[in-house]
């Protein structure tokens, strides 16, 4: 619906800043990289002011979204879930952009927006739908705008790699999780600097070797997925710094907030961001080890 004017309010997501499965469930294979696919459907499609929302794959939980008019302003979408959780993306091309929905089964409505002025938008496209996930695993398996990944990315290759001898989920998470701290460095600077709308692009991260919690939790996710461990990118507070980690799926353990670390035979709450740059101290891993210090706003 074109001329319906709105404010854009607590855009917070946005300040931050491969795949071994057919169904959905999870696999215990060694390291085989397969893709899910995320490609628009066509068969449920709503277009409007020249955006156009592509609702035909929402059992595999997602939807496609794309704006093909040149423009100089600001495009947004937003995803209301069956929750009232309201997930705010930035478009930045002509070409689909992938929106999980992460929220369960329900109604959705998508909108896509755009800048007039200030912090003001007018809405150009809205659609409502009922999703009914094949299971709960398919946002956590998949790429996204936020964990934007395929075949050849540089990450997802090193995971192959690192995951050959690994023949569970949590043999892979380990793997990935200490390559990730002793590679990665905090970009303070980038911390300091990052504007609302900020996307990780991952091979550029795997160059540089450094990155914020939103890069670490983005790179985890897309290596994780890559070899079929369902990843939620989780985007929330760490007591009053908002802050990003990812949470693990295993069939021996389940869902796993906070992601994890193996210390002797337990796996407790992980957080790579502050794990590598506190070298794993004694101090850094009791405070990632309390679930308390750790709220969840969104997952992607």
């Amino acid at each position: 619906m074109k001329g319906r004017w709105l404010k854009i309010l607590g855009v917070t997501t946005l300040a931050l800043a491969g795949i071994c499965i057919s169904t959905g469930q999870t696999s215990e294979s060694k390291a085989q990289t397969v893709i899910e696919s995320t490609s628009a459907g066509g068969s449920h499609v709503e277009k409007s002011g020249g955006a156009v929302i592509d609702y035909s794959n929402t059992s595999s939980g997602y939807v496609n979204v794309k704006y093909t008019e040149k423009t100089n302003k600001t495009m947004k979408v937003q995803v209301i879930g069956p929750g009232g959780n309201t997930f705010t993306y930035t478009l930045y091309n002509t070409s689909y952009e992938v929106m999980p929905l992460t929220d369960g089964n329900g109604t959705y409505t998508v909108k896509v927006l755009k800048n007039i002025s200030g912090s003001t938008y007018a809405q150009v496209a809205s659609v409502s739908f009922k999703a009914s996930l094949s299971d709960e695993f398919q946002p956590y398996i998949r790429p996204n705008q936020y964990v934007n990944y395929n075949a050849s990315t540089k990450c997802v290759k090193k995971a192959e790699s690192l995951c050959k001898k690994a023949n569970d989920e949590l043999a892979k998470v380990k793997k990935v999780y200490k390559w990730v701290i002793k590679t990665f460095k905090y970009d303070y600077n980038k911390a300091k600097t990052v504007k609302a709308g900020y996307v990780p692009k991952l091979d550029s991260l795997f160059k540089s070797k450094k990155g914020i919690c939103f890069d670490y939790a983005s790179t985890m996710s897309a290596m994780l997925r890559s070899q079929g461990v369902p990843v939620k990118l989780v985007i929330g507070y760490t007591g009053k710094e908002y802050h990003a980690w990812i949470n693990v799926y295993s069939k021996k353990k389940g869902w796993i907030t906070g992601a994890i670390y193996l210390a002797a035979d337990q796996w407790k709450l992980m957080d790579p961001t502050f794990a590598s740059t506190g070298k794993s101290s004694k101090t850094v891993m009791k405070y990632i080890n309390n679930k308390k210090n750790y709220k969840a706003k969104y997952s992607y």
